[in-house]
């Protein structure tokens, strides 16, 4: 397969522009360590620009009728489709994850955008009945306002796409601060919207210090909303600081998902599902299972399975055929991961695979398996962010629910039963902004996608999430 790797502008006012200040940011394949091209740094000028650009796209926006926003938007996820191949080895060369992963991921955008721009034209007010004869009252939905996004280099086209669609299908500018890790795919998506004939300044892109363009854009006056996918702290940071200037925030922070695996569940399943959920992105996924949770009289074989599923994935660099899990997207992530499994193991766990670095070229790190994991052990309350796994026994449901519910993160959580009344508790009890149960049914368009407590508020998915960027204007008038 050939690979080609582009340099990445900023896209400010509907034009493709280096940096003011000249300045750019290496790309580093994650698969070879070589760098293989740059990006453009934004400058405070370059900032200002776009700032004065989304206001101006607002006005045009947000004055644009919705069937013809919904017609610009469906053109747009037609062009992804059509250059989905393309933008799939661009992803891969950026961020290691296997192609294939890859091309799924902008086939989902494509779908993504296809929803928002539907959902855009059921923007719905209402109609209240009045106390008195010749009064109307009425509701209105109306754009929010330029909006500031920023995004991680997980999913680079995954996370932008939300923020975008739901953006421009409610009538709202924006500007995206995407990863300098990852340049090149949300810059594909962004030329998919201008190139579909999204008007100049209602979507602006850039990189640069990501501490620089948040404390500056998120109080400026312009912006009127933000959305955030990225770690508890730094989400936890953010909203602190729109909140001072009452900004509205969505907030899809990190997450410590558990799995729980009952004793009358079909394990073989359990274990081709989970395995493959595990593996996905090389477990970088804010949404990844991470706490398996195996009630006792299942506990070896469910260990015994998973571990030879995991085993069994092909490992390497994401362009090559057959290859399952890429590299790391950093060797930040290797030394992280590679602490957490040391400290495990030396309060007790057993490591039953992996747990080391492969080789000195790339940031490849195995699927690895750690088996009764006690409290005391710092991935037991730290988000590996990885493809580790933690595996440990519980006697009761109820012992299973209070181990989901033990940390203040409460993102995605998944369980495997027959039993139609632990459906029922699983569904109800485990306190997280999703519960999957017997299947993967996270993530699609049409369903909410977010979390609660230290894992975020606000939803990037189904009819609610066109809401954040919507504000309900009461108008009353009498008839003279």
């Amino acid at each position: 397969m050939t690979a080609t790797y582009p340099d990445t502008q900023l896209f400010i006012d509907g034009t493709w522009c280096a940096g003011s200040g000249g300045r750019v940011i290496p790309v580093i394949d994650p698969a070879t360590s070589e760098q293989i091209g740059t990006v453009a740094r934004a400058e405070i000028a370059d900032l200002d620009a776009a700032l004065d650009a989304a206001a101006r796209g607002f006005s045009i926006w947000a004055a644009t009728g919705v069937f013809e926003r919904c017609r610009i938007m469906r053109r747009a996820g037609d062009l992804l489709r059509a250059r989905a191949a393309e933008i799939a080895v661009t992803l891969t060369r950026e961020q290691g994850k296997p192609v294939a992963e890859s091309r799924g991921e902008v086939l989902a955008a494509a779908d993504i955008i296809d929803w928002f721009a539907e959902e855009g034209r059921r923007a719905y007010g209402q109609i209240i009945p009045a106390r008195v004869p010749g009064v109307t009252q009425m509701t209105v939905k109306l754009p929010v306002g330029p909006v500031a996004a920023f995004t991680p280099w997980n999913f680079p086209i995954n996370q932008a796409v939300r923020k975008v669609s739901a953006a421009l299908a409610a009538g709202c500018s924006i500007i995206v601060k995407a990863p300098e890790e990852t340049p090149a795919a949300p810059a594909a998506l962004i030329r998919a919207f201008a190139d579909a004939g999204v008007p100049a300044g209602v979507i602006n892109l850039v990189y640069g210090v990501p501490a620089e363009i948040s404390e500056y854009l998120i109080p400026h006056p312009v912006i009127r909303k933000i959305s955030f996918t990225g770690s508890t702290p730094v989400g936890k940071h953010l909203a602190a600081l729109a909140g001072q200037h009452m900004k509205r925030v969505t907030m899809e922070l990190g997450g410590h998902a558990p799995v729980i695996v009952c004793d009358d569940a079909d394990l073989d399943k359990a274990v081709r599902l989970i395995a493959g959920s595990k593996l996905r992105n090389a477990g970088q996924v804010c949404v990844a299972p991470t706490r398996f949770l195996v009630q006792e009289a299942v506990f070896d074989p469910f260990l015994s399975g998973f571990t030879a599923a995991v085993q069994a994935a092909r490992q390497g660099n994401g362009l090559e055929e057959g290859v399952q899990i890429g590299p790391l997207a950093n060797d930040r992530r290797v030394a992280a991961l590679e602490t957490l499994v040391a400290d495990a193991v030396a309060q007790g766990a057993k490591l039953v695979t992996g747990g080391k670095r492969i080789g000195n070229v790339g940031n490849f790190f195995p699927p690895t398996v750690l088996a009764d994991v006690p409290l005391s052990a710092r991935i037991m309350h730290e988000e590996p962010f990885g493809p580790v796994a933690i595996v440990n026994r519980f006697a009761s449901l109820d012992d299973a629910i209070a181990e989901a519910n033990r940390l203040p993160y409460g993102l995605a959580s998944y369980a495997f039963t027959r039993s139609a009344r632990s459906i029922q508790r699983l569904g109800l009890e485990i306190d997280a902004g999703m519960t999957t149960i017997n299947h993967l049914g996270l993530a699609l368009p049409e369903v909410p996608f977010g979390g609660v407590r230290d894992s975020g508020y606000g939803t990037e998915g189904g009819s609610e999430a066109i809401e954040a960027y919507l504000t309900t204007k009461f108008v009353t008038q009498m008839a003279e």
